[in-house]
């Protein structure tokens, strides 16, 4: 695929993330979506975002089960970096549907529920988020994982047919922290309480 080859030799290239996030959105232009669940990788690529003013929508999911200081979180960072966090809901039917079969916490009973719970309030939203987008942006890094050893910085989803770019994906959790720190970007204090990552409240869990 001809994009491919050039988003690789863009992030191949490029100097920096923002280089790399920038050139990708006027390769594809209003085609452009990242997906933030407000952590400390997707912070920092809001902060690049709004701060180099580039061309690419920034959304997040509300599953109706996030932590206050999520929410808090979500407000300070639209105000600090003067940008529109586009919030993306479970269809209430669904929800409702979902809550009547397996009632409010279901998802603890079993692994099928939980699926299903994921399914209604993360994949379902997450899939209109994407619609008509040409290329997804993650904060995936490869330290997060080790079968990530050998993942590309770009590549192709086949099950949202899509292009997927990971521009941090070499950073370290130490440059996360130093950009973090370096531009005052907000983050979760639930991170100061030991959650490497923040989802659903009732999933998520102090290490």
């Amino acid at each position: 695929m001809e994009k491919i080859e050039t988003l690789q030799q863009i992030a191949s290239r490029a100097a920096s993330p923002e280089e790399v996030l920038g050139e990708a959105a006027d390769l594809l232009p209003g085609q452009v979506v990242f997906t933030t669940s407000l952590g400390a990788e997707d912070q920092v690529i809001t902060d690049m975002i709004a701060r180099h003013g580039i061309g690419i929508r920034v959304v997040t999911l509300d599953t109706g089960r996030l932590f206050a200081e999520t929410y808090e979180l979500i407000h300070r960072t639209e105000s600090r970096c003067k940008i529109r966090i586009e919030v993306f809901f479970p269809d209430t039917g669904d929800v409702e549907q979902l809550v009547a079969a397996q009632w409010i916490n279901g998802f603890y009973d079993s692994i099928d529920n939980r699926k299903r719970c994921c399914h209604v309030r993360k994949v379902l939203p997450l899939k209109r988020a994407l619609a008509g987008a040409a290329l997804w942006v993650t904060g995936i890094r490869k330290e997060q994982s080790e079968n990530r050893s050998d993942f590309p910085a770009v590549e192709w989803d086949e099950q949202h047919q899509l292009l997927k770019l990971h521009p941090l994906l070499e950073w370290s959790e130490q440059q996360v922290w130093d950009y973090i720190r370096k531009h005052a970007v907000p983050y979760n204090p639930l991170h100061d309480k030991g959650f490497p990552s923040i989802g659903c409240a009732p999933c998520t869990r102090a290490l």
